[in-house]
């Protein structure tokens, strides 16, 4: 088979003959949807308030957190 029109043998139908010199319009392609809106950065927050929410909020020991201001002061 070549193209979108079958091949058999050297012979055309009528129908195959009528398809090959008429093809099909080709579809425009769909529209591109717009970008989706990026959501607002975030403002830089400063590590070592992060850490001490961390701190206040429990995730962090009071060891975990002198050490990671220690790293974060450096």
């Amino acid at each position: 088979m070549t193209g979108s029109v079958p091949y058999y043998g050297g012979r055309f139908t009528p129908a195959q003959a009528y398809a090959a010199s008429h093809p099909s319009p080709r579809r425009a392609p769909p529209p591109v949807p717009p970008p989706a809106e990026q959501p607002p950065a975030r403002p830089a927050q400063d590590p070592v308030e992060a850490l001490q929410h961390l701190l206040d909020t429990g995730v962090l020991t009071q060891d975990e957190f002198d050490e990671l201001r220690e790293r974060v002061e450096r």
